[in-house]
């Protein structure tokens, strides 16, 4: 029996050692826990000590490697420093940008300043990103970087206008509900220092010379919202709006319905830019290139072509990024292209878990906060699976001297198979990202991507890619006509996805814990080898199997102008016309069906401007005028509801839990939990701590 044991036992050490000689592989997922580890801290620590502390480590780690040589010991101790190092990079990333914020303020400030970018539309309107010089109410010092402010579609100012507008400006939003997003984080690293709505139209003014760098910025942002604009003006809003945004990241002409269904049939990505859209530029001129040097003998006899086709096709992703606007998301996909281009530069693999490993490193040193951003976390996992699956798959011997019918057929046959498989494998690793983080699951993804993937690689990117270039001279029409074709079909694909029965199912999101492991899970599959890599797979499932607890009966908005109970499983928002993008956050997240748009108020409450009261006894009642009510307006609210939440400042309500103003400032959003001793109260502020982005909240 000893003997039969023993080849196994062998094998197993085998597959054991092979696990450590690809542990460079594990550099950047290291250092992305710790990165994420800083930010999930409840207080701000040192900035010095930080540093000196990882310096020091960094150093005994590398002292320690001329001393131990198992790799046993030396892989842990190795990867632990780059999680130290992760740890420090977030918190040197946190000082470097940091901004002065906007204190929360309940009057009208007037803004003078200049129009950096046209930002992605919100919820109420489209945006303007605004460089101040100058803020009603607030010293020179205390003056924000960049504010971001809500104005009408009619009142988009292009980028490098001097402007004035009166406006509500407050810091960035804290997270809708307890555990969920902090938005006001990323702002913070975006150099963000306060949001508001206009009250006025932008007027022109006359202001003194902008910087350099911020007049070169505005300069290029012109010339993509003039782009944009002429895209919009050549191909019209339904399909311009689309290309608009795939070329120059500009999403202010795109309708909701549109954006509904893109989200609806999981073709959402398509919309914005990223990894997607730089693999097909850059392999589209990489392409073109070198089959442009290949048809020039004289010039194919005298230089690499393959690589002067690399350098085209690195030109072509950073024109792209500037184009772009050099969102996120497109930054980390022109670094990864420019990983790849390097590597063919240098006589290396394009496309290999190295290369990909040396891409999300520089991405990570550089952007540390991306370790906690969905976008990140999706791209990096799905591209990590594609790799993997490129690794693993096995091309078939080509035949010689094939007629080209058959060939033909050949290759349509596996081109579908890459399709189906790349698909399916990029769906189940970004998966638990989309439960969690977004609380939606394409039902049909799949099969939307499938249909609509010969549009986007070979009719819609490529052409958009020329007609952009061509537009400013005039002969960009017939390439963006022939793009607004494969716009429109795929926008016809995604509306009859979207119509299908049960095409968007609502997740709620699980226990934090939950996608981490899932990540994990994932990375051990993809980056792992032999057999052992499917222990991994058990854990790529948490976020989908893990139990989720029950949901809250209450919801609050962060400055208590509205609130929310649960009702088996549908949220009954007070005021539907209310902070309704928060509302349906926390709804989704909890797996709560949030009402539709439109629908009238429940008739359980009877609501108007300053008051919602319930019809018979309920468990919440609330006062949202900015007035405090008085005696009697308050015996009134009291009488039938258990909870009270008044948003400005309340008196006593003997026998009832009274939330007011100084409660919303101290603790944020919050979630109400009924028990047997009374309500249990869960606050937004308690989870995320005391931080740099958080502290004016």
């Amino acid at each position: 029996m000893a003997f039969a044991r023993r080849p196994s036992l062998a094998g197993l050490r085998a597959e054991v050692a092979a696990q450590g000689k690809r542990w460079t592989l594990w550099s950047p997922v290291a250092f992305g826990f710790g990165a994420a580890g800083y930010l999930a801290l409840k207080a701000e620590p040192p900035l010095w000590p930080v540093l000196i502390g990882a310096a020091l480590f960094a150093a005994v780690v590398l002292g320690l490697r001329r001393w131990v040589s198992r790799p046993a010991l030396l892989i842990p101790l190795l990867l632990l420093a780059f999680a130290v190092a992760g740890f420090a990079a977030g918190k040197l990333r946190t000082e470097l940008v940091r901004t002065p914020v906007a204190p929360q303020n309940e009057g009208v400030s007037r803004i003078d300043g200049w129009v950096v970018d046209v930002a992605s539309p919100g919820a109420g309107g489209g945006r303007l990103l605004i460089a101040p010089v100058r803020v009603e109410g607030l010293a020179p010092e205390d003056t924000p970087k960049r504010v971001r402010i809500t104005v009408g579609p009619e009142a988009l100012a292009g980028p490098g206008s001097a402007i004035r507008l009166n406006a509500m400006l407050g810091p960035p939003p804290p997270p809708a509900a307890p555990g969920a997003y902090d938005f006001a984080r990323d702002a913070w690293f975006d150099g963000i220092g306060g949001v508001g709505f206009a009250l006025t139209p932008p007027t022109v003014i006359d202001l003194p010379k902008a910087p350099w760098r911020l007049r070169a910025t505005m300069a290029v942002n012109a010339v993509r919202w003039s782009l944009a604009r002429r895209i919009v003006s050549q191909m019209g809003e339904h399909a311009g709006g689309l290309a608009a945004a795939m070329t120059t990241g500009h999403e202010a002409f795109i309708s909701q319905q549109q954006t509904d269904d893109m989200r609806a049939s999981g073709l959402a990505h398509i919309i914005s830019i990223s990894g997607l859209h730089m693999a097909i530029v850059g392999g589209f001129a990489f392409a073109a290139a070198r089959r442009g040097i290949a048809a020039w003998p004289w010039l194919a006899l005298r230089i690499n072509g393959k690589k002067a086709a690399a350098l085209f096709g690195l030109a072509a992703v950073l024109g792209y990024l500037i184009l772009s606007g050099s969102p996120p998301p497109a930054e980390r996909a022109a670094i990864t292209a420019a990983v790849a281009f390097g590597a063919i530069l240098a006589d290396r693999r394009a496309i290999s878990l190295h290369a990909l490993a040396v891409a999300a490193l520089i991405i990570l040193a550089t952007h540390p906060e991306a370790a906690c951003e969905p976008g990140f976390q999706m791209s990096f996992a799905a591209t990590t699976a594609l790799v993997a699956l490129a690794e693993t798959w096995r091309r078939p011997a080509r035949e010689i001297s094939v007629p080209w019918p058959i060939r033909l057929a050949q290759n349509a046959g596996l081109w579908v198979a890459a399709s189906i498989g790349a698909s399916f494998i990029a769906g189940l690793a970004t998966g638990p990202f989309a439960m969690q983080h977004f609380n939606r699951v394409a039902s049909f993804g799949l099969i939307a991507n499938l249909a609509v993937a010969p549009l986007s690689s070979f009719v819609i990117m490529p052409s958009l890619a020329i007609g952009a270039v061509l537009e400013p001279v005039g002969l960009g029409g017939p390439f963006l006509s022939f793009a607004g074709w494969g716009i429109d079909g795929m926008t016809g694909v995604a509306a009859k996805v979207a119509a299908l029965p049960n095409a968007q199912l609502l997740v709620a999101s699980a226990p934090a814990a939950a996608l981490p492991i899932a990540f994990l899970g994932i990375l051990i599959v993809c980056l792992g080898r032999g057999r052992l890599r499917w222990l991994g797979l058990p854990l790529a499932f948490a976020v989908l199997l893990w139990p989720r607890p029950p949901a809250p009966d209450l919801w609050i908005a962060s400055d208590g102008a509205t609130a929310a109970m649960r009702d088996g499983s549908a949220a009954v928002l007070l005021r539907p016309e209310s902070r309704r993008f928060a509302a349906d956050l926390w709804a989704r997240r909890r797996g709560l069906a949030p009402p539709e748009d439109g629908a009238a108020p429940d008739p359980r409450f009877t609501c108007d401007r300053r008051r919602c009261l319930p019809v018979t006894q309920a468990p919440i009642a609330g006062w949202w005028g900015k007035k405090a009510p008085n005696a009697d307006q308050l015996a009134a609210i009291c009488q039938r509801a258990e909870v009270v939440v008044v948003r400005s400042r309340a008196g006593e309500c003997p026998g009832r839990l009274v939330l007011d103003k100084a409660d919303f400032e101290r603790g944020g959003s919050a979630e109400l939990y009924r028990t047997e001793d009374g309500w249990r109260i869960v606050w937004a502020q308690t989870l995320r701590g005391e931080r740099p982005w958080s502290a004016d909240q």
